[in-house]
């Protein structure tokens, strides 16, 4: 997982992995649920996940925290579907998030892990993580040919699960 399956680059030095980088705002109180206080396991989840994840307090009403994460397009899949399901008051979603912040936070995901991940199950109706982070959500998309877009496709987090 650390390294590209073709080139065995180690995925910091590959340019696709900084693309579009993932960007949204997140609780203040989730935030520290995922990240610990004082963001006590942020380095062992960028190290298990292969990813870099930068937090930006901001001095707002509702004490959001600005998110931004690059990476592997499967790797920052897996976080956004576990801060989902974390942050989800469907009991058995919130569950299945604990269970993935637990493996992030204890070991590397495989390839396994984020194979899995991709499969989404279908909006439930359940909009409690949808109005805890708020923003535009920018994932970089694989291009069908060989030009990149410059910028992103930003859509709010909502769309992700109609």
């Amino acid at each position: 997982m650390g390294t590209s399956a073709l080139s065995k680059k180690p995925w910091w030095t590959l340019p696709e992995n900084f693309h579009a980088p993932m960007v949204f705002h997140m609780e203040e109180d989730q935030e520290e649920l995922i990240f610990g206080h004082g963001d006590t396991y942020l380095r062992c989840i960028e190290v298990h996940s292969h990813t870099l994840i930068q937090l930006e307090s901001w001095f707002t009403a509702t004490g959001q925290t600005r998110v931004t994460i690059v990476g592997p397009h499967r790797a920052r899949q897996w976080l956004l579907h576990m801060f989902y399901c974390v942050g989800s008051q469907d009991s058995c979603r919130h569950d299945q998030g604990l269970e993935m912040l637990e493996r992030v936070r204890s070991q590397p995901l495989t390839n396994h892990d984020l194979v899995a991940s991709i499969s989404v199950p279908p909006y439930t109706g359940d909009l409690s993580f949808a109005s805890r982070v708020s923003r535009n959500i920018c994932l970089s998309i694989p291009q069908p040919f060989p030009y990149q877009v410059i910028g992103c496709s930003g859509f709010h987090l909502s769309s992700l699960y109609l």
